[in-house]
């Protein structure tokens, strides 16, 4: 049995990268001998001023995780990897998403040396939020790997600007079910929300920043409000210090009426209920690679809209499984919602959602590592 060692954040770190490596890790050790090494110290404090870690519940927690990199200390990063290169794994995979892991990620590939084969999930080759230096510091990184698992067309191609000979497969972002832990319907996921069962919801949900594209959705609303009347917009999602523009906006929209706004970090055992009691999931994003919160909706089977940006319009199919409309466009984003309900699409919708299962399977995932391992 081939041994890899997986590298990643995970239980208690907060977010979708650590829910990631952790179904990846339960994937991956359905076929292989697998070790996961997380971080003893992810982001120092003043460059991460929030929690990192959320110990409220525990559904991700892999109990023989290793939480071993500090990614800032140089010494404990060459320990790491001499503790690694030990193991002489076959495969050492890494998380890659931001560029202020390269300096730790360099250390670690040049202490593994060649022989040691190293491939990067790529969750977005270059950063959401770019700045001067992040293409060199990428380039630094995945120039050295031999393999790369992408999720959207537009990271390979981002990819190939670095390493044109990129040995990469594009693979799906896979779906989280993990979140349904009660396995709540939509009638008991709105009585604990205090939701009328009759109410047309919709969902944004996630950390609001501004490449996200909210505001457009909140602008779409005088419109989707005047053709279907009674609807609830939930906004459930931590701000950062421009919180106050968004409330300003609903307050000039004239919709505070039918915008419920839920400020904060959502424990993960708190995700199923909002996600349950909604009709649809809406990504207005201006940009992206992917997003863990589609895979989210398909693992509650709820349609979504998003923009046709990045990676997004490779994981919904317009009028099967949601719906994809131009970024920055407000009508079109209301268009989109008043004729999934107009048109009573949520039966179709739905069941679309479920035949494409399979292809948004952690199996899959591992599949396409397993066709990378045997084409070295």
């Amino acid at each position: 049995m081939k041994k890899i060692v997986l590298i990643g954040p995970v239980y208690p770190y907060k977010g979708g990268i650590a829910h990631y490596t952790s179904l990846l890790y339960q994937a991956l050790s359905r076929k292989y001998e697998v070790e996961l090494i997380s971080f003893k110290m992810q982001y120092p404090k003043f460059l991460f001023r929030k929690e990192q870690k959320d110990y409220s519940n525990d559904m991700f927690r892999v109990p023989k995780a290793q939480f071993l990199i500090n990614t800032a200390n140089p010494a404990n990063i060459i320990l790491t990897a001499q503790k690694i290169k030990r193991k002489n794994p076959d495969l050492v995979i890494l998380q890659w998403w931001h560029p202020y892991f390269a300096p730790c990620y360099w250390i670690l590939e040049t202490m593994l040396g060649k022989k040691i084969k190293k491939m990067f999930v790529c969750h977005n080759v270059f950063p959401h939020e770019r700045f001067p230096m992040d293409k060199f510091l990428t380039r630094l990184v995945l120039k050295n790997a031999d393999f790369f698992i992408v999720h959207a067309h537009s990271d390979g191609a981002d990819l190939r600007t670095i390493k044109p000979d990129a040995q990469f497969r594009l693979n799906p972002h896979p779906t989280y079910h993990a979140f349904s832990l009660r396995g709540l319907t939509k009638e008991q996921a709105r009585q604990e929300l205090g939701k009328d069962q009759e109410e047309r919801l919709l969902l944004f949900f996630g950390f609001v920043r501004d490449y996200k594209g909210l505001r457009y959705l909140i602008q779409a609303m005088p419109q989707i409000k005047e053709e279907l009347g009674a609807i609830k917009l939930m906004i459930v999602g931590a701000f950062g210090s421009d919180k106050a523009d968004y409330f300003n906006l609903i307050n000039s929209c004239d919709v505070q009426d039918c915008v419920e706004v839920t400020d904060g970090y959502t424990p993960d055992n708190e995700v199923e209920k909002y996600f349950a009691a909604c009709d649809l999931v809406v990504l207005p994003y201006e940009s992206a690679t992917q997003s863990g919160i589609v895979q989210i909706a398909y693992g509650f089977e709820k349609p979504v809209i998003v923009t046709n940006v990045g990676g997004l319009p490779d994981v919904v199919t317009d009028k099967k499984t949601g719906y994809v409309v131009e970024a920055k466009n407000s009508q079109q984003l209301a268009q989109a919602v008043i004729a999934y309900y107009k048109d009573d699409m949520e039966k179709n919708f739905v069941e679309n959602v479920r035949k494409e299962a399979y292809r948004f399977s952690w199996d899959r995932l591992t599949e396409k590592v397993e066709e990378l391992l045997q084409n070295e």
